[in-house]
């Protein structure tokens, strides 16, 4: 590990830095976190990032100064096993399982995470969107099987938590390459509104106002309710929906909405969110692609460290946060994406801009698989 470690200013996508920094084994420094601010450095939600990236890891130096505005990280090697992690309230469960999705695969043994915490919130991916978005993109580079699961035990919603999580995958060898350039049209849409600690009635009356909407475009929609009760129920009170898009040739789109955490603003009314979901779904089916918008960045982990062959995917516009993913990867592997934009035209009906992202994967291989 004598390689150059790298050098980065701010907390700003701090988990993608320790995740890189993680699978390349090149050690980080992050400087001036929040150190202008009334607060300086690591938040809690950032610390416990880290104690669960030590629990999945053996052997990760990691060393913070007084004040906690430098961190220095030096990676060990990914071993997985049974982890369970207390996530910080602060942020949800998915801000924390989106890079142990990124990880997973490259573990010495299965990973087993039991993670608690916030479920379901305004700002981070919710579980449920990770379960039915994030899990067939998983599928697609050959990381499947009965140990790949993704399971909500008990909701919890902000600012409480209380929320249980099961994560469960396997490990490969390697990632197999893909083609994912036609995303094909949409033949159903899915979707789960959930509610805790109100009335049942909430998430039927989110799925109503939702198919309000939906009905017009597709007669195939199917929206389960799922209302837990008692300890399975969290510590706060709330509600939301998920919807998910599946198109011919598997590929799944989706969008969320959460209620307002109690006492943190105005209380929406259930009809509102389904109608804002849908909306919301509308949008990201506009934006389309093979992958949706909140797995782009999943995705081209996985082709940059698949085989030594060219994997292809179509995405829809590029977010902000992938683009400086895009970024990173050239820091951590010097892989460079060749990226075509393919305007659709006006009879075709396909949506926004397409990007078309190619790379010819790394070659990376998982090391501590044992040989049987």
């Amino acid at each position: 590990m004598a390689s150059q470690g790298l050098t980065y200013d701010g907390c700003n996508f701090f988990r993608q830095r320790l995740v890189l920094s993680t699978l390349s084994g090149k050690r980080v420094k992050i400087r001036n976190i929040r150190s202008k601010d009334d607060n300086p450095g690591l938040r809690d939600f950032e610390a416990s990032f880290i104690r669960l990236l030590d629990k999945v890891t053996n052997g990760t130096r990691i060393e913070i100064n007084q004040t906690g505005t430098v961190l220095f990280y030096q990676p060990g090697l990914l071993y997985g096993g049974v982890v369970e992690h207390e996530c910080n309230t602060q942020r949800s469960v998915g801000y924390y399982l989106e890079a142990l999705l990124m990880l997973a695969p490259f573990m010495k043994n299965p990973l087993k995470a039991v993670l608690k915490g916030v479920t379901n919130d305004p700002t981070d991916p919710s579980v449920d969107k990770l379960k039915y978005t994030s899990i067939p993109v998983m599928k697609k580079f050959g990381i499947d099987g009965e140990g790949l699961e993704l399971k909500v035990v008990r909701r919890g919603m902000a600012p409480g938590g209380g929320g249980e999580v099961l994560f469960t995958c396997p490990v490969r060898k390697t990632l197999r390459p893909v083609q994912l350039s036609e995303p094909g049209k949409i033949k159903r849409i899915r979707g789960i509104a959930y509610s805790v600690r109100v009335s049942p009635q909430m998430a039927n009356r989110i799925v109503d106002s939702a198919r309000s909407i939906l009905n017009k475009f597709i007669p195939d929609i199917y929206i389960y309710t799922d209302h837990m009760k008692g300890d399975k129920s969290g510590k706060s009170p709330g509600f939301g929906l998920t919807l998910v898009a599946e198109t011919l040739n598997g590929t799944f789109l989706s969008a969320e909405q959460v209620s307002t955490p109690q006492g943190q603003g105005d209380p929406v009314l259930p009809e509102d969110l389904g109608r804002n979901c849908a909306k919301l779904l509308l949008e990201e089916i506009y934006r389309g692609g093979c992958i949706d918008s909140a797995n782009q960045s999943l995705a081209l982990v996985y082709m940059t460290l698949g085989q030594q062959d060219v994997s292809k995917a179509l995405l829809g516009h590029l977010s902000p946060y992938t683009i400086e993913f895009l970024r990173h990867m050239r820091d951590f592997f010097q892989m460079m994406f060749k990226i075509e934009t393919q305007k659709p035209s006006e009879d075709e009906r396909k949506g926004g801009d397409k990007v078309l992202m190619t790379c010819v994967g790394a070659g990376y291989t998982n090391i501590s698989k044992s040989i049987k």
